[in-house]
């Protein structure tokens, strides 16, 4: 009942407080918001979070409706409430910190005051009439935050993946355009950034093309270990509260509203103690930001320059690089990369650090670990998306520097090593640095193989292994009557 109309008081075993009228949290949100002004950043920065946590309210409600602990009145309006969070509704109300104390308790009782107080409206009663609904005894029925909290982070990680993994395999398709593109352009591979073998373009985009496609795969793989929940474990796995037939409900009804393999786990008392599954997806998560950075750190090398570097691609000019020097533009979309790669390191390590620090049969800190891998996937996702639209759509290729730095390399000596020797290619390697002479043109002088020969072995098919050498010319003439000069 409200004091004004401004607040209306509610009531929980600390004492009383006043609560804004329009609010549909209540006393619990309320204290927790006094307790952990932390972060200062509330639990519906991540949408997908505050669905897991509907999902599984509605599914508890059905459960307890099909095994007779919750009237189908009652179950009907929690049912519906939780829906409209669901649609997006009321993500406003979710407002407790993303860190908090208590094991994510504060976080769960958001919830129930949140869904409790939509069905209350549902049912034309005015907010705060928790003697109608409870957002313990009726929302909260059959429950713990021990089972609810964890359940409602696997199931939102589940779906926030969803579009990650959308996002990651766009990247992928968008280095594979360019591999197309770029099939024809010859260039020098580098080993521990020396001159090594001649590859194309385009093979060194497919390869980065392919490293994503193997992360989606690791990706996919490591979700399945977020289907397990403890759903029925209430406080610590024992099922105290909870009737026999609540855990096998609750899965299946579970199952159909989210539409994921999710499964109960077989030993709940230490699936609820338990959190290595987070600490696993957290690092497939840091495998593939890091290997992601390695792509961006390849990207700034190769467009390094642009006239004293490598300057062999050119990435988009995104805006101006500096406030002194005029005309410099900087990599700053593979920059920004490299730093999600960094903060999601970090948070993996975060992530490791709570899964270790749990005590007994519980784990306290799972609101941290949540709050890194859901921050993790957010940053990465848009991280992804900038790398792709705003930086890789646009690379080209400087076609002519790397035709020039293939026809006065030393290392395309190497494919002639079949035919002449491991020692005479290195004699006439040495002597083409030493005179800046070109390689084919001093085998050919030294009367090791013909033109025709070496213009065939030095083709750019060849070079970059497109096509395959069938037969290997006999050496004909030993290292050390090579002349080097």
């Amino acid at each position: 009942m409200a004091l004004d109309a401004r607040t209306r008081t509610e009531t929980d075993s600390l004492g009383s407080l006043e609560i804004p009228a329009d609010a549909y949290w209540g006393i619990h949100t309320a204290r927790a918001l006094e307790n952990f002004p932390v972060s200062q950043r509330p639990i519906s920065v991540y949408a997908d979070l505050v669905n897991g946590l509907a999902m599984v309210k509605q599914a508890s409600a059905r459960a307890n409706r099909e095994i007779g602990v919750l009237d189908p009145v009652r179950a009907d309006l929690i049912d519906r409430a939780s829906q409209r969070v669901i649609d997006g509704e009321f993500h406003d109300q979710f407002v407790v910190g993303v860190i908090q104390g208590g094991a994510g308790t504060s976080t769960n009782m958001n919830a129930n005051e949140v869904i409790t107080n939509i069905a209350l409206e549902l049912a034309g009663r005015e907010k705060g009439d928790y003697a109608y609904l409870s957002p313990i005894d009726h929302t909260n029925r059959s429950q713990s935050t021990n089972d609810v909290y964890p359940t409602a982070v696997k199931v939102g990680l589940s779906l926030d993946l969803k579009t990650l993994l959308d996002e990651l395999d766009l990247l992928r398709r968008s280095f594979l355009a360019k591999a197309a593109e770029f099939h024809d352009v010859l260039k020098i591979g580098r080993t521990q950034l020396q001159d090594a073998v001649p590859m194309t373009l385009g093979q060194e985009f497919h390869g980065f093309a392919t490293t994503l496609g193997y992360d989606h795969q690791r990706l996919n793989e490591n979700a399945y270990l977020l289907y397990e929940i403890n759903m029925g474990a209430t406080a610590i796995g024992t099922g105290i509260t909870t009737h026999q037939d609540y855990a096998p409900a609750v899965v299946r009804h579970l199952r159909e509203i989210t539409g994921l393999d999710l499964v109960t786990a077989d030993d709940l008392v230490e699936a609820t103690s338990d959190t290595g599954s987070f600490m696993s997806f957290s690092s497939s998560l840091k495998r593939n930001a890091i290997k992601l950075s390695k792509i961006c750190n390849d990207l700034r090398l190769l467009s390094s320059g642009p006239q004293a570097g490598l300057g062999e691609i050119n990435l988009p000019a995104r805006q101006a690089g500096s406030s002194i020097m005029p005309g410099k533009v900087n990599p700053v979309i593979p920059e920004v990369v490299n730093q999600v790669a960094f903060a999601v390191a970090g948070a993996d390590l975060t992530v490791t650090m709570a899964v270790e620090a749990g005590q007994l049969q519980l784990n306290a800190f799972e609101p941290v670990i949540a709050h890194s891998i859901f921050q993790s996937i957010t940053w990465m996702r848009r991280g992804m998306r900038t790398l792709r639209v705003n930086c890789v759509d646009g690379i080209t290729a400087n076609r002519e520097r790397l035709g020039a730095m293939v026809g006065s390399s030393v290392g395309v000596v190497t494919a002639l090593t079949p035919f002449i020797g491991y020692a005479a290619a290195a004699a006439l390697a040495k002597t083409a640095l030493l005179t800046h002479r070109n390689v084919g043109d001093l085998v050919v002088e030294a009367g090791l193989m013909s033109r025709d020969e070496v213009d065939k072995q030095l083709s750019p098919a060849r070079l970059s292994g497109l096509q395959a050498v069938t037969k290997a010319i006999p050496i004909i003439q030993p290292a050390e009557n090579l002349v080097e000069n």
